[in-house]
């Protein structure tokens, strides 16, 4: 199936404002049947999910730890986890067994919860972003990722 003929799946964006410091677009999301809001992250090379709060999706049993530190989201070097969700979904998109990287995100929480914002669970990144050729109308508010089938 050539891209062209893909299956265009629209989600809606929210635009969260930062005071004065700009702006985030948060989404919508499933993990294993469980809504979960993600900041989207052009500049992310993975999505993340806080390990904080993934307990509410998955059994902590279930976590690996990765060999090597991530870096980025405005931190040092720290030590990562990694988790299979089973059902991880974009609006109409299924990613059937989604490997999830599991960082401390408490500071995002924090800034968050301070500037009197909705709570937000992980950023969705690059991997997923040109994985499903998306696309953001920053206009319409609205993330545009196309199926693989």
């Amino acid at each position: 199936m050539s891209a062209n003929s893909r299956k265009i799946i629209s989600l809606p964006l929210r635009l969260i404002s930062l005071d004065q410091e700009g702006f985030h677009l948060m989404v919508k999301v499933k993990l294993n049947r469980k809504m979960a809001r993600l900041i989207l992250d052009t500049g992310a090379s993975k999505t993340v999910f806080d390990k904080n709060k993934i307990m509410r999706y998955v059994d902590h049993d279930q976590f690996e730890k990765n060999d090597h530190l991530s870096t980025g989201l405005g931190t040092d070097t720290m030590e990562s986890h990694s988790v299979l969700i089973k059902k991880f979904h974009l609006g109409d998109l299924v990613i059937d067994n989604f490997m999830l990287v599991l960082l401390d995100l408490k500071h995002i929480s924090q800034s968050y919860e301070q500037m009197g914002l909705p709570k937000v669970d992980g950023v969705l990144g690059g991997d997923i972003l040109k994985f499903y050729g998306a696309t953001i109308d920053y206009e319409k508010l609205v993330l545009k990722v196309r199926s693989r089938h």
